[in-house]
């Protein structure tokens, strides 16, 4: 926190004295914030907030620079990979997987290579951290879904959209795709994404509309460990704060970036409306014993 403080006030081009003022708090105060003896309390932090945005300091971007200094200060042994994962409060005890059942690719820990994406997930929550984790893959069993149709599907298997089909040969194509493994590797997924899925699950749009959203929504890849031989890969490399005031300005682009994504899904599903099939044709093709 004191190295941001620096680096608002440096944006501003004011003295200590000056930033003081211009907070309403004393001299001391923001020299205590800098030297690292004091953390503005939140009340503190969100009036920060307000005259960063009013004078367009880039917090968010200087939140991103400084995660993406420590990862790149970062030695790893040979095998690992280096990954980010955002914790609501907080990890205690032994990794498992043990996220909801209805997550992406079930229960499982979930890790992104993208560090923007896991402070969207955790941005809403006080207690929250961002770890940079690294993941030892050489003898796990993985497989990767492509951004295509069977992403989706799997997705649609693990939120149980897809149970009317048990029995049928494209159930198990999507409940075999993942059952041996301890890794699954796909793209990520957040608002802007699930906006689109869940339209092709009520019937909105097709598959071919779907596709084409999800290839221009890519957001980097998540590693879900969904065995606890995948779990036990996992060793915490570090973990980093979120201040309150990172937190605000990471929501603020979060909501703007929804906002683009929806609009430009909608954009690409206009263009694919009379193209492909819309989910439950799909279903009923399958449960009919078509291809």
């Amino acid at each position: 926190m004191q190295t941001l403080i620096k680096q608002i006030r440096s944006y501003m081009n004011m003295s200590q004295t000056e930033f003081a003022e211009h907070l309403n708090v004393t001299f001391a105060s923001v020299n205590r914030w800098e030297n690292g003896r004091a953390v503005p309390n939140k009340l503190a932090q969100t009036r920060i907030y307000e005259i960063c945005k009013a004078d367009g300091v880039p917090v968010y971007d200087l939140t991103l620079e400084r995660i993406k200094s420590i990862a790149e200060g970062m030695k790893l042994p040979s095998g690992r990979i280096l990954l980010y994962h955002g914790s609501k409060s907080g990890i205690e005890g032994k990794i498992e997987p043990k996220s909801r059942p209805q997550c992406d690719f079930g229960k499982g820990f979930y890790m992104g290579t993208e560090a923007a994406q896991a402070l969207t997930l955790i941005c809403d929550y006080d207690r929250s951290r961002l770890y940079l984790v690294s993941v030892d893959m050489r003898e796990l069993k993985s497989v990767e879904v492509p951004v295509n149709i069977d992403w989706a599907m799997l997705v649609a298997f693990y939120r149980g959209k897809m149970e009317r089909l048990s029995g049928t040969a494209l159930y198990e194509k999507y409940r075999l795709m993942t059952a041996d493994k301890d890794i699954v590797i796909g793209s990520i997924a957040n608002d802007r994404m699930f906006y689109v899925i869940d339209n092709f699950f009520i019937g909105n749009i097709t598959d071919a509309a779907l596709v084409g959203s999800l290839s221009a929504l890519q957001l980097g890849k998540q590693y879900v460990a969904i065995s606890q031989k995948g779990c036990d890969a996992v060793r915490i490399e570090k973990e980093i704060e979120i201040s309150h005031l990172e937190r605000l300005f990471i929501k603020e682009v979060a909501d703007e970036n929804r906002a683009k994504g929806v609009s430009l899904a909608n954009d690409i599903c206009k263009l694919h409306r009379r193209e492909g099939l819309y989910f439950d044709e799909l279903l009923d093709k399958a449960k009919n014993g078509e291809t």
